[in-house]
């Protein structure tokens, strides 16, 4: 049974930084693409960042990129998303997920976390 456990959030003032974790279960997570994604009430889920595992490749949206890191542990079977410099529209409650084939931002992953809520705060 595949299990994704999210990790990490909390409640940080902007310029602040995060970093979430996301430990797997059941997959590994050196065969899968894997992506974090973000919602706030109201709007749909939206893209922050991927790495692929046939390339290694990460990608970033627009709105953090030079500000998050995507990265992964093989070792802990966990992904981390790194989040520097935050600022009060980076709160929502952030995902990640996993798929073997997925395009990386699209948010179509088979396989999705619990999620864990950040709050930056002015």
């Amino acid at each position: 049974q595949v299990q994704l456990v999210d990790s990490g959030g909390g409640l940080v003032q902007a310029g602040g930084s995060l970093r979430l974790s996301c430990t797997a279960t059941g997959l590994t997570v050196s065969r899968y693409h894997m992506g974090w994604f973000r919602q706030t009430p109201g709007k749909e889920r939206e893209f922050v960042a991927g790495i692929s595992w046939t390339t290694g490749n990460t990608y970033y949206a627009d709105s953090v990129k030079g500000r998050a890191t995507i990265s992964r542990d093989n070792a802990k079977n966990t992904v981390h998303l790194q989040m520097n410099s935050l600022k009060p529209e980076d709160t929502a409650v952030y995902y990640c997920a996993a798929d073997p084939r997925v395009r990386i931002s699209t948010d179509t992953y088979n396989y999705w976390g619990q999620g864990t809520q950040v709050t930056v705060s002015s």
